[in-house]
């Protein structure tokens, strides 16, 4: 395969300032004491045979072929689990070691199918690669006697095949599964001739604990474990690097392709935040991107009850424009606005703001990222002076103490998880603080010292109780405040902090967790080491999501905790280009890099470069575009790439000022919920049809290559440009790099951001400029962004949302592993079979007093709406507590929540709707969704 070109050296590198030299063959090589001779001995050019072993994966010394002579010791000892030692001689070549390769080899090979065609890498295979290599072209023993060819497929899993009679017994995808996922969900079962890969206890892959991360797909070094595009479409031909359009980890792929086909995604051994790992839906939920589902063809209507017309790119683009400058024409300049999405790219989010300011002439445009991590803009800039997360993804492997707070990293971003469950298998300590048992509380070889099981809405109170006892045990770092914040709002907040208010017994009464658990969590957190904070949507979607962002950005400060690797506060976003789309200028108050567009010198810089005059007054917010258009003075939308009829709070709320709209554009690349409500549809294109950047959790951008033509003829930021340009203000540029040079000349944070360099360096992180040339991986080392870190009171303020007699139950939301968002993509692939529907998790005790049975069907009301969904009885939430995802429209979770936002940013408190569940007789539906609306029109082909 074309990926198996990237270079193994067989066993991991090792770090020590202490070299050791060796002579391998004759010829000398030095390497860090504690490497491999197999490693060497690839560093010294030697190509050793090899089976089990990988750079990957730690040294097993299983399959006996990379046997080694060495000087003055008797024996044949294994070169990948030898370490080097001074003035050592190897031989890694001799007659002796040829007929024991030899031997090992035909023995393998005599329980191996024959034919060297049916083999999926046909003439890539290791298996065979290391036959030729050690000279084994025919096996003496012949294959009547006891071997495992008749053994049954398992084909279970709806991405790869497990075919037992290829499989030489090698561990590799074990290890695989142990080391590099750590899920633990494979086994070699059985002893000698009978040893056999197992999936959990003999059960099927789908039906085990497997992930389906692909890893031992990866791993295994025959095609006993194969993809089954793999089979289908046989190999690939050329391979493209690109980003993943998932969550906001932002793995690197290669792109396996035939023809304009993809063959397989595989993760990208040099990517920088996955590392050649992966997850089951960067690797395998691809299929979406050509389902037959994706409308490729324009289409456009009057009025949304009529039918839709498919039309030239030209007419409707010449359509869009003429309606929105109708719209304006009638009601104002302010009349109109987009809202930009956080899976395009940073060049295509660009472009949209610079259309609504350039072309619309006003700021109305916001973007996805407002519903979900805007708090983490506000509170970090606030406190720190910039608004993003402060580590790399690898800063965890020096963590000592890990505070995971609403957020679930198996689930939201398995890739990276997968890294923290290393570093926590090492011995880090963990806190989580989630209303529910996440996976991370307990899981193979992994238990949180802690399992702060607060009520939801209650995240602040917390965090202060947290400080509280940081201050009054005397645990905080004063040296470390002196020198890097300012002390004036220091002393402020301690005195703040020390009142009785937020004490851990007070935080108990509103939290329900023991005051002595806060205590002791807290201690852990200031006295443990290197302590580092993960939080994700289960801080920021609160109506004190910014307080409790302040709130964390204060502890970190108060204790040391910023400004080296191992620490931090760090948001995990969830959609791949969260935070790109803030990064490029998609608030309604902000120009790119988080300037405010009130800023006259600024605003200037980009009044030139667009030669246009910019409006210096804030424009609307998503909310405040809805409330506008139900009041009759917003009139027109632009819309990329989002389905806020879906993923947006209060269901009803939106559709009705959609409903209300004389113009809605909706450019995405399937007819989503949104788009019912739609005058004109523009086909968009999917990330493999990209040119472009992603900026990912850990402010990294990395390069999206186009891995085939766009299907419906144009790429999104092909469309926007003809679009301002029929509207009346022409952007005209010939490749997305020229918009990223845009980017950069009036961005200080990019201004070192080209694509030469990115497709030099694989990626950066900004800041990156002349200070920091090839980026900043740690945020704040020596001085904080904004000079001295600030302190800011976070006063505990309890929701508006209160739970009473009709609506008595919590309901809170989150994600889950197969799908993503709305479900828009993973819906469309094989995801489907883990998670078709939306389920209710609900306590035992609130089922048995509402009569629900586990799967049996619910209505779910609170003060906005109702919907049906299935119940799923369980003790992973606590009683009060229900929870359900948002990735079906059958359900329709947001119909059910409420319009309560952050008090800061607007994000909505998606996290505290006060509910009650009843059994229900059979689904009945979201309702209103998409009432009245017309039914999906003829897709594009």
């Amino acid at each position: 395969m074309l990926s198996k070109t990237d270079r193994d050296y067989g066993t991991p590198a090792r770090t020590s300032a202490k070299l050791v030299t060796l002579a391998i063959d004759g010829r000398e090589v030095t390497v860090p004491e504690g490497s491999s001779v197999m490693r060497a001995a690839a560093l010294a050019e030697a190509a050793i045979p090899r089976l089990c072993a990988t750079d990957s994966l730690e040294p097993f010394g299983s399959c006996r072929l990379c046997l080694i002579e060495i000087e003055g010791r008797n024996g044949y000892p294994a070169s990948c689990t030898t370490p080097v030692e001074a003035g050592m001689k190897v031989r890694t070549r001799s007659p002796m070691l040829e007929r024991l390769r030899r031997g090992v080899m035909e023995l393998y090979m005599s329980d191996h199918p024959a034919d060297r065609t049916t083999c999926a890498g046909n003439g890539n295979c290791e298996l065979h690669a290391m036959a030729d290599a050690v000279g084994v072209g025919a096996v003496r023993y012949g294959w009547v006697g006891r071997n495992h060819l008749e053994a049954a497929r398992d084909i279970s899993n709806p991405y790869f095949a497990f075919d037992p009679a290829r499989c030489i017994v090698c561990s590799r995808c074990v290890r695989a599964c142990e080391e590099v996922q750590g899920t633990f969900a494979l086994t070699i079962d059985g002893r000698g001739f009978n040893s056999v890969i197992s999936p959990s206890q003999h059960q099927p892959f789908l039906e085990s604990e497997c992930v389906s991360c692909g890893a031992c797909v990866q791993a295994c070094p025959t095609d006993a474990l194969v993809e089954k595009s793999m089979l289908e479409r046989g190999l690939p031909q050329r391979s493209v690097t690109t980003t993943c359009g998932y969550c906001g980890v932002g793995c690197s792929f290669k792109a396996e392709v035939k023809g304009d086909e993809v063959v397989r995604m595989l993760p990208n051994r040099d990517g920088m935040p996955n590392h050649g790992h992966s997850c089951v839906k960067g690797r395998f939920a691809w299929g979406y991107a050509t389902h037959p589902d994706r409308v490729l063809t324009p289409m456009v209507r009057e009025k949304i009850t009529d039918a839709w017309h498919s039309v030239s790119w030209d007419e409707a683009i010449g359509y869009a424009a003429r309606r929105l400058r109708e719209v304006q024409t009638r009601y104002g300049r302010g009349a109109i606005g987009g809202i930009t999405s956080s899976r395009c790219t940073n060049e295509e989010t660009y472009l949209v703001q610079k259309m609504v300011r350039a072309a619309f002439g006003n700021n109305n445009v916001d973007t996805c990222a407002r519903v979900c991590h805007s708090p983490t803009g506000y509170g970090l800039k606030t406190t720190l002076g910039t608004s993003a997360g402060t580590q790399d993804f690898d800063s965890v492997l020096q963590a000592d103490v890990i505070l995971v707070i609403g957020c679930n990293p198996t689930d939201g971003h398995p890739v990276f998880a997968s890294l923290m469950k290393r570093r926590l298998r090492q011995g880090a300590k963990l806190i989580v603080a989630d209303p529910r048992a996440i996976d991370l509380v307990r899981t193979p070889h992994i238990e949180a010292a802690y399992h702060l099981q607060l009520l939801p809405g209650t995240n602040v109170a917390l965090i202060n109780a947290f400080a509280h006892v940081v201050l009054s045990e005397g645990l905080d770092n004063e040296d470390f405040v002196r020198e890097r914040c300012e002390w004036p709002a220091y002393e402020l907040w301690k005195k703040f902090i020390l009142e009785e208010r937020n004490s851990p017994e007070a935080a108990a009464r509103a939290t329900g967790v023991a005051a002595e658990e806060i205590r002791a969590a807290a201690r852990l957190y200031a006295t443990g080491g290197n302590a580092v904070i993960y939080y994700g949507l289960g801080v920021t979607e609160h109506s004190q999501g910014s307080t409790m962002v302040l709130g964390m950005a204060n502890l970190a400060m108060a204790t040391g905790n910023l400004g080296r690797s191992g620490v931090g506060v760090n948001p995990l976003r969830g959609q791949n280009n969260v935070q790109g789309s803030c990064d490029m200028g998609s608030f309604p108050h902000e120009l790119t890099g988080y300037r405010h567009i009130s800023d006259t010198t600024m605003r200037s810089s980009f009044e030139d470069a667009w030669k246009v005059r910019l409006d210096a007054e804030p424009g609307l917010r998503i909310p405040n575009m809805f409330d506008a258009a139900l009041d009759g003075s917003f009139r027109g939308l632009y819309i990329q790439g989002e389905d806020i009829a879906q993923s947006d709070p209060n269901t009803h709320h939106v559709t009705a000022a959609l409903s209300a709209m004389d113009c809605v554009i909706v450019h995405d690349i399937f007819f989503n919920e949104t788009a019912k409500y739609a005058h004109a549809f523009l086909p968009g294109s999917s990330f493999l049809e990209k040119d472009g950047t992603f900026t990912n959790s850990e402010r990294r951008i990395s390069r999206v290559r186009k891995v085939m033509p766009p299907l419906a003829g144009k790429a999104d930021w092909e469309v926007t440009c003809e679009l301002s340009t029929a509207f009346g203000y022409p952007m005209h540029y010939a490749h997305p790099s020229e918009i990223m040079d845009e980017i950069a000349r009036l961005t200080p944070t990019f201004a070192g951001v080209n694509y030469e360099k990115l497709d030099r360096l694989g990626s950066v992180q900004w800041p990156c400029n002349d200070k920091a040339p090839a980026g900043t991986p740690v945020m704040h080392v020596g001085t904080f962004a904004r000079g001295k870190g600030r302190f800011v009171i976070t006063e505990y303020i309890p929701t508006d949302e209160r739970t009473g007699p009709r609506f008595p139950l919590v309901l809170t939301t989150g994600r889950i592993l197969s799908q993503y968002n709305v479900g828009t993509q993973t819906r469309r692939t094989p995801n489907v079979v883990w998670h078709h529907e939306d389920l209710l998790e609900i306590h035992p005790h609130d089922a048995e007093q509402r009569g629900v049975k586990d799967g049996a069907w619910v209505k779910v009301s609170s003060r906005v709406g109702e919907t049906t969904m299935r119940a799923h009885v369980t003790e992973r939430v606590p009683p009060g507590v229900v929870y359900t995802t948002f990735h079906h429209q059958s359900s329709g979770t947001n119909i059910v929540t409420t319009e309560n936002s952050d008090w800061a940013t607007n994000c909505p408190e998606y996290k505290v709707t006060a509910v009650q569940v009843m059994p229900a007789g059979e689904a009945s539906g979201p309702i209103a969704a998409g009432q009245g609306a017309p039914a999906h029109p003829a897709a594009g082909r």
